[in-house]
């Protein structure tokens, strides 16, 4: 099974992109989706998840008032609409999921991932 993530691209600052992704090549029961990123020079980092039970989303606080994560669990599909990007922003956007059933709110929620998909916001 794999996880793809498309919708990445060039944007200007204060622009927005929505980023989705969707399990391809088998079938596979996820508790949460979200995204993680990792910038240039430094390590990938945690943006946001979805939880299938209850809804629950989290994010990273700088992200927290302009990216809105999305999804159907039965479908194992989920999305991050991304607003008002600032170039720190810029980094390889990451798909992932949590199979084992990981607490939502911990620092490493997910123990799955896909190839990423590149997101460059230039000032």
């Amino acid at each position: 099974v794999q996880l793809q993530a498309s919708g990445g691209g060039l944007v200007q600052a204060g622009g927005s992109l929505t980023l989705s992704c969707a399990a391809s090549g088998g079938t596979f029961r996820s508790y949460s989706m979200g995204w993680l990123r990792q910038a240039p020079g430094k390590e990938r980092e945690f943006v946001a998840v979805v939880s299938w039970s209850g809804g629950r989303k989290y994010y990273q606080a700088s992200v927290k008032d302009r990216f809105t994560i999305s999804g159907d669990g039965t479908k194992n599909t989920v999305h991050l609409q991304m607003n008002s990007l600032r170039p720190e922003d810029t980094a390889v956007y990451y798909c992932a999921a949590d199979l084992s059933g990981r607490s939502i709110d911990s620092p490493d929620p997910f123990d799955y991932w896909g190839q990423g998909t590149l997101v460059t916001v230039s000032s």
